[in-house]
């Protein structure tokens, strides 16, 4: 294997060299560098396996400039090279073939060079490189998780919490610049800004790590200000839904079916396993035109007076949505419409209540209206 070695002090490139020809491992060191810009430009010019960073380097962090190779080349192998800090190995999160800890030990440097090479050994391409036609299926209903071909799902395994967040904000702003600055203050409001960008350029890291058997269909871009997420032949089906929508004719007995399969098709609020405050804008978006479908489909059996699917479907909107009034208001019509005022009661009363306990609001102006004219409309009726 082709190795790089980057450190800013002689001595430390020096004693990990003579580490590296001590070992079984047949491993040709063909640069080492003090100044990680030279480092950097050697690396992206010339074929090299895997690359030895030190991670506290001047002018560029080695996260960063592992970062920054990767984007470039990801197919290389980096090893972070650090001095022994508890804090250091908590704050960037890498797993035991990413750092080995100063002063290098011949074994533990044995045991890394080992789990490269057969990394290096068993590099093959996917079936999901190796098919130029094929489109990646992404889901964001519900939860992320990528389509395969058989029709199944599968989710990816994230390092830590923070790279799976940070990852689905650039992706529900794919397209668009992020900025670094927008990304540690929504992630790590709490650190200190000499520590945070490392967090930042770990997380990066960790995704681009994890994303890489879907590098030709997801890109993450590093700028000096931020980062931008490009889909290449990728698919979500949040997108497919919308384009099925918009493409909805009016609604009718022909076209009622085309209206429940699109609504099959909304399996959960948008990455609403997650519980993130950033998504509520769009997941309030999404769900708006769902409801707009959904109630084509209820109103429609309504007005054909077919009230059982009608109830039924505004039964099932309310499960959904407690706190959508109108479909309390639309079974309250459908059961005095079949003479079943118990029912009509019991909607209100659970309108009042569910509005009560939730917003601390009463039900709209004519929904009340409505309720008291059918109620007085029901006390004359008695009375007769």
């Amino acid at each position: 294997m082709r190795v790089v070695i980057v450190d800013d002090e002689v001595l430390a490139l020096d004693y990990l060299e003579r580490q590296i020809a001590k070992t079984d491992i047949s491993a040709n060191i063909v640069g080492r560098f003090t100044d990680p810009l030279e480092g950097k430009q050697f690396l992206l010019q010339n074929q090299v396996n895997v690359a030895f960073l030190d991670i506290h380097l001047p002018e560029l962090n080695g996260i960063e400039l592992a970062e920054q190779l990767l984007e470039a080349k990801p197919e290389l192998v980096v090893v972070f090279v650090t001095a022994y800090d508890e804090f250091a190995v908590k704050a960037f999160e890498l797993n035991a073939l990413d750092y080995i800890v100063k002063p290098v030990r011949l074994e533990r440097l044995s045991k890394t060079l080992s789990r490269v090479r057969d990394s290096l050994a068993m590099k093959q391409p996917s079936a999901v490189e190796s098919d130029s036609a094929q489109v990646l299926r992404l889901n964001l209903f519900r939860q992320f998780s990528i389509a395969d071909e058989t029709g199944g799902t599968h989710l990816l395994q994230w390092r830590t919490t923070k790279a799976q967040e940070l990852f689905l904000y650039l992706l529900q702003h794919r397209g668009q610049l992020v900025r670094k600055s927008t990304l540690t203050d929504l992630l790590w409001p709490e650190y200190e800004l000499d520590k945070v960008y490392s967090q930042l350029y770990t997380a990066i890291y960790h995704i681009r790590k994890t994303l890489k058997p879907y590098a030709k269909y997801i890109q993450i871009t590093n700028t000096t200000e931020g980062y931008i997420l490009s889909l290449t032949e990728v698919r979500l089906d949040i997108e497919e839904w919308e384009e099925r929508i918009g493409k909805l004719p009016p609604i009718s007995e022909a076209s009622l079916e085309e209206y429940i399969d699109t609504m099959k098709l909304y399996t959960g609020d948008y990455l609403q396993e997650y519980g993130y405050w950033w998504t509520e804008s769009e997941c309030q978006r999404l769900k708006e035109q769902g409801l707009g479908v959904s109630f084509a489909i209820a109103e429609w059996y309504q007005q054909q007076q077919i009230w059982d699917k009608a109830a039924s479907y505004y039964q099932r909107l309310r499960s959904l949505y407690p706190q959508e009034e109108r479909t309390y208001f639309e079974l309250m019509k459908i059961y005095a419409s079949t003479q079943n005022s118990g029912l009509v009661e019991q909607q209100y009363k659970e309108l009042q209540f569910i509005l009560k306990e939730e917003l601390d609001v009463a039900p709209s102006k004519y929904i009340t209206d409505w309720y008291e004219a059918w109620y007085q409309n029901q006390e004359a009726v008695r009375k007769i």
